[in-house]
């Protein structure tokens, strides 16, 4: 594992290795005990080419862990009403098991709206009211995806959330809200930031476990990381850059992610793995 002056790298690429070697064991198990092999669905409207690179991993990997893999490419001047059909018919396909609707979607499709026509037992990136509901309630259900490989990350380097205070920076519907409802679960004191928060850096200095998720490059600095801080960042920027100033808050944490390499691997991972179930599989997985 590498090693820093202060701060510890937490592997997401090893942690998602052994992701898709359960995830590969599982696949084997069920084609060979039912004939039906896992398919991952992807819908992605337009040709961003970061998203097509991303949809590109995604196929590859799934192929790799024995899990069939439909791409559904759509024109960038898709409406929202044909968005939705399209993933009505994947809900209503038997030999879909999972659905995943890349971002960006364009600002003129209501994506609230597309996230809604996938069947929350397909919704395997947790985007839907129904899997936020039944997350926030501990319910049964596909926890938010990068959230989720968030939560398997502090599990893989014995984090246990409970009593500490954690800072969410970001309040989105898919990243930073479910982030924090995951930690809360877990019994740590959850602060939410954002762009109208009063002093960030105050609340960030009060944090045993920081989660950025907004978007912002470096908007996180060093300074700002309380001595011994567990450091989760979310955020990925042009550039390879995340939302935390890397080089400085790495001499203060006592573990923290790097970008690229810390949840977006995780996140692939578990994507390929929630297609071999066929129903939503118990709290946290």
């Amino acid at each position: 594992m590498p090693q820093t002056s202060q701060g510890r790298l937490m592997d997401g690429t090893a942690v998602a290795r052994r992701i898709v070697e359960e995830t590969a064991r599982r696949a084997a198990d069920l084609t060979a005990r039912t004939g039906v092999t896992p398919c991952l669905a992807t819908v992605l409207v337009g040709d961003d080419p970061a998203s097509v690179t991303y949809v590109r991993m995604k196929q590859n990997r799934s192929r790799r862990a024995g899990i069939a893999s439909r791409h559904v490419p759509l024109p960038a001047a898709t409406t929202t009403d044909e968005l939705v059909g399209v993933l009505r018919e994947l809900s209503a396909d038997p030999a879909v098991h999972g659905i995943l609707l890349q971002h960006p979607v364009g600002e003129h499709v209501d994506e609230r709206a597309a996230f809604e026509a996938i069947a929350p037992e397909k919704d395997v990136d947790g985007v839907t009211f129904a899997s936020f509901a039944t997350m926030s309630f501990g319910l049964p259900g596909f926890v938010s995806c990068t959230p989720g490989g968030i939560l398997r990350l502090l599990d893989a380097y014995d984090v246990d959330p409970a009593g500490k205070r954690a800072v969410v920076v970001g309040r989105s519907a898919i990243l930073g809200k479910p982030a924090g409802m995951l930690l809360l679960a877990r019994d740590a004191t959850v602060t939410y930031c954002h762009s109208r928060t009063r002093d960030l850096s105050a609340a960030v200095r009060e944090a045993d476990i920081v989660v950025a998720a907004v978007g912002r490059p470096r908007l996180i600095r060093g300074q700002d990381i309380k001595p011994g801080a567990v450091v989760l960042d979310a955020g990925y920027n042009e550039g390879n850059v995340g939302d935390v100033d890397f080089d400085t808050a790495v001499e203060r944490a006592s573990l923290i992610t790097p970008v690229p390499g810390g949840g977006g691997p995780i996140t692939i991972a578990r994507l390929r793995g929630r297609a071999v179930t066929a129903r939503p599989p118990a709290r946290g997985v």
